[in-house]
């Protein structure tokens, strides 16, 4: 079974060519120096807000320095993302060790949780039940789950479209509380670990804020901080998958990766932004190779996609979230339909 941390298997498929083709062009190989450099760029990062809220102290211009919290998390969180899938490290102590620190404390989310749930995510992109991406919760992203839906559920059904963007500032609190749930379930690996770690970042988190400044104002501080933290990382992952074509499961694993994903154009900045999963291909055909070297993979993916006429979507950021969101819509339509009878 393929891993957030694993590359898939090649034998015997159309894969094996492109693979070959990858690999000979060396973009499998690790690359230290990069990880260096943006490890130790996020790090300054996240130590200089923290550092910015002493520094301003009890003041009222302490939610401007929430919203560079909050993209300095969400930087974090993208680096944790190609540390599980070991990006950065060859060995999987490491790796776990790292993301560990960077999750759990770093972020406040279970590190041990999320590569659970996006090893399953990446087994079976958008596939409407092994996916836990796309399962129905508050949002549903297949026509089928909105039927029957009442109450709160039906009114955000009917909705969703409009409220995709609002309700991106609940993400982080919702991540938060489905790593607590997982941590009270029995059999999950390192949880009294995970626990403790996440436990320590709740401590430190919640100490400065309460030290530092007034209570509104760390009230006022928490919720523009988690609330761009989730935005931020809402935007990054929406334009990926959501969508795309719903696999059946009988799809090779070529296919089945390529088709259900798209990808987003742009420059550095955009790779910058997006931690690279603007090239959301080539991450999800290779997801051990290293985040710089998916541009480069790029042409050849999009070349063999044609050799073999398998299509390879493209288009802009703006154009991503226009295409997500109306797929939002439409999958509300039978809920609204209802309604008017």
């Amino acid at each position: 079974m393929t891993s957030a941390t694993e590359r898939p298997r090649t034998a015997g498929s159309d894969f094996a060519a492109l693979n070959r083709r990858i690999t000979d062009a060396g973009l499998l190989e690790r690359r230290p120096a990069y990880y260096a450099v943006r490890m130790t760029v996020v790090g300054v990062m996240f130590a200089a807000a923290w550092a910015t809220v002493f520094l301003v102290g009890s003041s009222w211009w302490q939610p401007a320095v929430a919203g560079l919290m909050g993209v300095t998390f969400a930087q974090v969180a993208l680096l944790a993302h190609d540390v599980a899938h070991r990006q950065v490290f060859r060995t999987r102590g490491t790796s776990e060790l790292v993301g560990r620190l960077m999750g759990n404390v770093g972020i406040g989310m279970s590190y041990g949780w999320w590569v659970d749930k996006h090893t399953r995510h990446h087994n079976n992109p958008n596939h409407d039940d092994l996916d836990p991406d796309v399962q129905p919760e508050l949002l549903i992203w297949a026509t089928e789950s909105a039927l029957g839906r009442r109450g709160l559920k039906g009114f955000v059904s009917r909705h969703q479209a409009g409220l995709f963007f609002p309700l991106l500032t609940l993400l982080s609190i919702d991540l938060r509380i489905s790593s607590i749930k997982a941590l009270r379930r029995p059999g999950m690996r390192h949880r009294g670990r995970e626990a403790a770690l996440m436990a320590l970042h709740v401590v430190a988190y919640l100490s400065v804020l309460l030290v530092v400044l007034s209570p509104l104002q760390a009230l006022a501080f928490f919720v523009v901080h988690q609330a761009v933290f989730g935005v931020y990382l809402g935007m990054t992952f929406a334009p990926n998958h959501k969508g795309m074509p719903h696999p059946t499961g009988d799809e090779d694993y070529l296919r089945k990766q390529v088709l259900t994903s798209r990808n987003v154009t742009g420059g550095r900045l955009i790779d910058m932004a997006l931690g690279g999963l603007n090239h959301q291909i080539e991450h999800h055909l290779f997801p051990a190779m290293p985040a710089p070297n998916l541009r480069r993979a790029r042409p050849i993916v999009q070349a063999y996609c044609a050799q073999v006429g398998i299509r390879y979507e493209e288009t802009t950021l703006v154009e991503s979230y226009r295409q997500a969101l109306r797929h939002l819509h439409e999958v509300g339509a039978p809920l609204r339909a209802d309604r008017r009878r």
